[in-house]
């Protein structure tokens, strides 16, 4: 199933090989994690990435100011504004809601995030003004905070339109520290796939690390990975392990790979 497929590169160093090479196209995956754990950099990474290779990309925000957005982006060497301007990037804010002056200068704006209809219009329509390959949405969790119960709703929504569209995209989803799911009931059925991002106190340290649970149409890793946060980005080290036995947490080297493939 893996083979000829097309995929797309996250652009994450030590990242793609762990999917075999890529993201398999079109997939929608959940990118999961608690507080601190590098989802939104994850995220902004992956869509600059595809800037830099030609392939236009929106970032929906709804937990930070679309101008902190392009700061934030800015410190690690991601100049989104050029992009922006020659129409192969576009914010879409629903944050703001549209309220104080610089926020009237966005061009894509979301009034009510109450209102799940008017979110996927606004994203609808900036993925077909940009011809959008790569899209990122941070975070979703917002948008069914209240009403964990709608999550799975929410999400297939968001897939239709997004999958439909012929984009590959990844959606941010909070968790709590000690939350071990993905961030709300059956997410993990409604989306191609999920990397879990973690944070863990190793020998008095803190290690960043994350997991593959599941993508549809690729083999994939099946080892907990370490990874840094640098001053360029997101680094993974597909050669290191995290293995726990009990309460201990330890880190090891580890040459060869397992895999598997979902349906």
């Amino acid at each position: 199933m893996s083979a000829g497929i097309e995929r797309i590169k996250t652009g994450i160093p030590g990242l793609d090989e762990l999917f075999y090479g890529g993201i398999p196209k079109r997939n929608i995956v959940l990118l999961s994690g608690g507080p601190g754990t590098g989802k939104t950099i994850f995220s902004q990474q992956y869509l600059y990435y595809g800037l830099q290779q030609n392939e236009p990309g929106v970032l929906v925000t709804l937990e930070e100011h679309p101008v902190q957005v392009r700061r934030n982006m800015s410190t690690f060497g991601w100049e989104v504004r050029k992009y922006e301007e020659n129409g192969t990037f576009a914010i879409v804010d629903a944050f703001t809601g549209g309220i104080g002056e610089s926020a009237k200068r966005e061009k894509y704006i979301v009034k009510s995030v109450d209102e799940v209809t008017e979110l996927v219009d606004v994203i609808r329509q900036a993925i077909k003004d940009i011809r959008a390959e790569r899209v990122a949405i941070d975070s979703v969790s917002t948008l069914y905070l209240t009403k964990p119960a709608m999550a799975r709703g929410v999400l297939m929504q968001l897939k239709r339109v997004l999958s439909g569209l012929g984009t590959t995209a990844l959606l941010v989803s909070q968790v709590s520290v000690t939350e071990r799911g993905f961030g709300g009931p059956g997410v993990e059925h409604a989306v191609d796939g999920i990397l879990r991002l973690d944070l863990d106190e190793i020998e008095g340290e803190l290690i960043r690390s994350l997991i593959i649970w599941k993508m549809r149409g690729t083999k994939h890793d099946l080892h907990r990975r370490p990874f840094e946060i640098t001053d360029r980005g997101i680094v993974v080290y597909p050669n290191k392990t995290i293995r726990t036995r009990g309460e201990a947490i330890r880190i090891v080297e580890q040459s060869n790979q397992g895999g598997e493939e979902n349906e």
